[in-house]
């Protein structure tokens, strides 16, 4: 029986799958990155069309006023992925846009800002080729094999304006400080953070660097961490998340709150949030550094919400408690720590007998 179209760009995009894993884990290609977002992007394209065509007929995959000509990867994602939200087809559309810039401009440190969202996206379509087609990647490459190897250096400002002339440098600059709070915002759907993690050890051939314990007298002391802890799992949410989870926990105790940004830069000023490890953690992978928060985080910000709206529940238990910015607002928050009002109109007449 003749091979289908459906089953012929199902093949190829296997093959175009296989090829973006070993070009980006080959070290001596220094084409790594351009080399990957081409494979990458034109095997999830021939695996959504190959889908399209299983769900809707061949005619699906063509532009209904040229039908020599197909649909494209940025159509195809739209068609499939209806909501612009989700953090996979945001994790697409970012790599399709990295694919059609200038390659000129795409210089070693995109490896940097891209490689965890290059593995998310590695393993978002071993995860839509089972869905879509039954197919299982492990039967192609092995699993650990998916994993993408890269060099973690820091990306500093400095060095890159060192490195690089203006137009090269401002552009890496500028696509670091963009992509930074997508990734803090979204799930691991959107990218993966990679995680280093050091161990110690007494074998001098095992070591790659080597440390000394001192006792001189007002040397620096060294703390030994004896268990490791994964950020992901003790800082797993972004801001976002956790304002979602905040509203929700309220909402169980009868708190009707509305938790956003704003509320959020009212908590980090008062309680310094951000510099408390056990709450947040500051991820630097980018040029600028983005951050996650603990469930101790969102557990502290309900409990200081419910204290001061507890003073107005005698007045109603259905009462909504927001907070506003007004100028003169930051020198009460300097006495009162975290100001909570029922409504702007109280608000602003409270802040008004104030100033």
């Amino acid at each position: 029986m003749a091979i289908t179209l459906g089953e012929k760009l199902l093949e190829k995009a296997k093959e175009a799958f296989l090829l973006s894993i070993e070009i980006y884990n080959k070290p001596t290609i220094k084409y790594r990155v351009e080399g990957f977002t081409f494979f990458i992007c034109n095997a999830w394209e021939l695996m959504l069309k190959s889908y399209l065509i299983k769900r809707d007929g061949e005619e699906s995959i063509f532009y209904k006023d040229n039908k020599d000509r197909s649909i494209s990867l940025e159509v195809c994602i739209k068609t499939l992925f209806t909501n612009n939200k989700d953090p996979l087809r945001k994790n697409l559309e970012a790599i399709v846009q990295l694919r059609n810039q200038s390659t000129h401009l795409v210089t070693e440190e995109y490896e940097l800002i891209y490689v965890s969202i290059f593995q998310a996206c590695v393993f978002n379509f071993v995860e839509k080729i089972k869905e879509f087609h039954n197919f299982d990647v492990s039967e192609l490459i092995p699993q650990n094999f998916l994993n993408l190897v890269t060099s973690i250096n820091e990306l500093s400002e400095e060095t890159i304006r060192a490195k690089y002339p203006s137009k090269i440098s401002d552009k890496i600059i500028s696509l670091s400080s963009n992509l930074s709070p997508m990734v803090a915002e979204n799930n691991n759907k959107f990218a993966i953070k990679i995680i280093t993690e050091n161990y110690l050890t007494k074998n001098p051939n095992k070591a790659t660097n080597n440390i000394r314990i001192v006792k001189d007298a007002g040397a620096e002391p060294v703390k030994i961490i004896k268990q490791l802890q994964d950020p992901n799992e003790t800082h797993k949410y972004p801001m976002k998340r956790l304002n979602k989870e905040v509203e929700r926990k309220l909402k169980q105790i009868g708190v009707n709150f509305k938790m956003n940004q704003h509320v959020f830069s009212l908590f980090n000023k008062a309680f310094d949030l951000k510099n408390d490890t056990s709450m947040c953690y500051v991820y630097k992978g980018h040029a600028q550094p983005s951050y996650t928060y603990s469930q101790k985080a969102i557990d502290f910000i309900v409990t200081e919400i419910k204290k001061r709206s507890s003073k107005h529940s005698r007045e109603s238990e259905k009462e909504n408690f927001i907070f506003e910015s007004t100028p003169g607002a930051k020198e009460i928050l300097k006495h009162h720590a975290l100001l909570l009002f029922r409504n702007p109109a109280i608000l602003l007449h409270e802040l008004t007998t104030k100033l």
